[in-house]
């Protein structure tokens, strides 16, 4: 099946990836394609009745409407909070792209469009010599950066594009997103940020309390085959 598939990552972990990652299926799935979420490597996994569950996995899952094995959602999904190198050395696993790439393959066998939310930040180390850009650039999407606005933005927002685009990979666009309401000068690094990214910005995210209408503040028109 062929529809739109793009690759999410952020400029630092806890800036709201999986959240808009969230938004961005649920507006697919509104526009009618089926869709499937992926989240490839999550670390930080609890045992619910005897299956392990990632917040950020079932969060993703359930904005989705195709359903699919959890293997095939989240290939490494590990126990231990912490950046992947390390929480997969302590679960003892390996984690493989060669392996990733092939449930992503699997999943777009059975769905329209495909969301792939990355781990961490876009340069994150998966083992001693790969890391998840590596995995970017073996899935080949356009990927859509989420810059969590506060102190240090800018350098992390401009270190992140241009690590995408050394990877011979598309920033399709960014979203700003206010994770810190009280930063100072929101405005103009936002602007910073228009006049330094080479890529359109999808809109600016309020500090929410509750995401349910959080597909308003958006404008993903403009995305590359966004539409049906």
């Amino acid at each position: 099946m062929t529809g739109p598939a793009y690759f999410i990552t952020g400029t630092d972990t806890e800036i709201g990836k999986t959240t808009l990652s969230s938004v961005i299926i649920r507006a697919l799935v509104a526009k009618g394609f089926r869709t499937a979420a992926m989240k490839p490597v999550a670390a930080g996994a609890v045992m619910v009745d005897g299956v392990l569950h990632n917040e950020d996995v079932d969060a993703l899952v359930s904005a989705a409407n195709v359903s699919l094995p959890t293997g095939l959602v989240c290939p490494y999904l590990l126990r231990t909070p912490a950046s992947p190198n390390l929480s997969a050395s302590q679960d003892g696993r390996t984690i493989d792209i060669p392996h990733i790439v092939d449930c992503y393959r699997k999943i777009r066998q059975k769905a329209e469009a495909v969301i792939v939310e990355g781990v961490g930040g876009f340069l994150v180390p998966f083992s001693r010599n790969t890391s998840s850009a590596d995995l970017a650039e073996q899935l080949g999407l356009p990927v859509i950066m989420v810059v969590g606005l506060k102190l240090g933005c800018i350098s992390h927002a401009l270190l992140t594009a241009e690590a995408i685009r050394a990877r011979g990979l598309t920033l399709a666009g960014w979203i700003a997103n206010r994770v810190d309401p009280d930063m100072a000068f929101s405005e103009g690094n936002i602007e910073t940020l228009e006049n330094w990214l080479d890529a359109p910005r999808l809109g600016t995210m309020p500090h929410l309390k509750t995401f349910k209408r959080a597909g308003q503040y958006l404008d993903l028109d403009i995305l590359p085959g966004w539409h049906k």
